[in-house]
C-alpha cells in the first residue's frame, strides 16, 4: 500500500491554478514554491541562533568571513564584500555596527595608506567561534530531518542546479 503525504500548501495552490489555467504547466510550482517555503523556514530557524548572539545574518556573515581568513583574521572591506556577496555600502554599515560592539577594528592598510583593513578582535573571535559552533549544531538538526542518503542526493542536485544557473554556458556545453 502506497503511503501518500497530505496535500501541502503548494499542492493546493497548484491545484487551484490547474483549475483556473489548465492551459499552463504549473508543475514548476511544485519545486520552486517548495524551495521558497523551505528557504523561508530555514532562514527563520538559522536567524534564531544569530539572534542569541546579538547578531544579524549579515553581521554573522562578516564575522565568519574574517574568521575563515585565518590568522590574523583580517580582510579589506572590498574583500569582505566579495566573500559575503553584499555591496560595499551594506558592508560599511555592518562593519560600523560590529566596530561599535567591539567585535572588529579598522586600521589603515600597511600596503596602501588609503586602504583599510578590518580585523576580528579577541571578543569578536570568541563570539563567532561560539556562534558558529551553535550554528553548525542547528544546521545538523535541520538536515537530520532527512536521511543521510536523502541529504547527499539533495546536495548533489542542488550543486548541479546552482552550477547550471551560475554558469549557463557550461551547462549547454558551450
Amino acid at each position: 500500500m502506497e503511503h501518500r503525504q497530505p496535500q501541502d500548501r503548494v499542492a493546493r495552490i497548484q491545484a487551484d491554478w490547474h483549475l483556473e489555467r489548465p492551459d499552463l504547466d504549473v508543475s514548476p510550482l511544485g519545486v520552486i514554491g517548495r524551495l521558497h517555503r523551505l528557504a523561508d523556514r530555514l532562514t527563520e530557524e538559522i536567524c534564531l541562533v544569530y539572534g542569541r548572539y546579538g547578531l544579524s545574518e549579515g553581521e554573522f556573515d562578516v564575522l565568519c568571513a574574517l574568521r575563515r581568513a585565518g590568522e590574523p583574521y583580517e580582510r579589506a572591506p572590498g574583500e569582505l564584500a566579495a566573500h559575503t556577496m553584499v555591496t560595499t555600502g551594506a558592508m560599511t554599515k555592518r562593519i560600523d555596527r560590529l566596530e561599535r560592539a567591539g567585535l572588529v577594528t579598522r586600521r589603515r592598510s600597511d600596503d596602501d595608506q588609503r586602504g583599510r583593513i578590518v580585523a576580528l578582535t579577541r571578543p569578536g573571535r570568541e563570539l563567532i567561534d561560539r556562534a558558529f559552533t551553535d550554528h553548525m549544531h542547528n544546521e545538523r538538526n535541520l538536515l537530520d530531518l532527512l536521511t543521510p542518503a536523502e541529504a547527499r542526493t539533495l546536495e548533489t542536485l542542488l550543486t548541479t542546479w546552482l552550477s547550471r544557473m551560475e554558469h549557463p554556458r557550461s551547462a549547454n556545453g558551450e
